[in-house]
């Protein structure tokens, strides 16, 4: 099984640059996407943003052209989740998890405070409240993989310039905190890790200066599994031959049906 998570930062550009020629190729079973920035009824005439034997659930945001999350699925899910219950944050299109028979995929799209201290205090909210949705999945007897844009880098392995960032939005010491109580005191898995542990791994670069040429990254993209599932990760990669969006696809392949 494989699962493709990608901050896409706005479908109709990347639909431009032959994105979805490419996800076809990929032969992923599931594909999660952050950050549309589409309203369905903009897309919805449109054959390029529908491709043959894949099915396309979305939950996007009120205000067009922002936020949103979709995901593309070979297989049809048993039920379709839209949101969290939370109309503060259901209203900018964070949340949407696919049911499958035993398994259930999630595109979150982690709110980032890079914009100032009220976006900053809202990611928090958002933290504190997901530590509940979290403890509930994990409670659950199903298995569970959240793809997307955590907005977060974890360690010190997981940006080029640790040292001058710790006092920046996406690597504060509040935020590293809280991922570690999702990947220790939970239990979650960070699927990549499991299988790379090398250094330079990066998933978004800032448009400023050379970062991308120097790879001067964040890997602020995870698929965060279930325990269940870390014997079934097999491989990951970042595919970065072509961009698509600031950030770049992350594909693990799983050995599940």
């Amino acid at each position: 099984m494989r699962i493709i998570t990608l901050n896409i930062n706005g479908i109709r550009a990347a639909s431009r640059k032959d994105f979805f020629t490419w996800m076809v190729r990929q032969k992923a079973d599931v594909i999660c996407l952050q950050e549309t920035r589409v309203q369905y009824e903009q897309i919805k005439s449109d054959p390029d943003y529908f491709p043959k034997n894949y099915h396309y659930y979305h939950f996007d945001a009120q205000r067009k052209g922002y936020s949103g999350v979709a995901i593309y699925t070979r297989q049809e899910p048993k039920g379709v989740t839209c949101g969290l219950g939370w109309p503060d944050f259901d209203k900018e299109g964070r949340y949407l998890q696919l049911d499958f028979k035993d398994l259930s995929v999630v595109s979150l799209y982690l709110p980032s405070g890079t914009s100032g201290e009220e976006r900053q205090a809202m990611k928090y909210d958002f933290m504190e409240r997901f530590k509940e949705v979290l403890v509930k999945i994990r409670n659950s007897p199903r298995e569970f993989i959240i793809c997307g844009d955590w907005n977060i880098a974890h360690k010190n392995i997981d940006l080029k310039n640790w040292r001058s960032n710790q006092k920046n939005s996406g690597f504060l010491p509040e935020e590293r905190a809280w991922m570690d109580w999702v990947f220790a005191e939970s239990g979650y898995v960070d699927a990549f890790r499991v299988v790379n542990q090398e250094e330079d791994q990066y998933t978004w670069w800032s448009n400023r200066g050379q970062a991308w040429a120097k790879n001067v990254g964040w890997r602020i993209d995870y698929q965060v599994v279930t325990p269940g599932l870390r014997d079934k990760i097999q491989r990951a990669s970042i595919y970065k031959n072509k961009r698509f969006s600031d950030h770049a696809p992350l594909i693990i392949d799983y050995k599940l049906d």
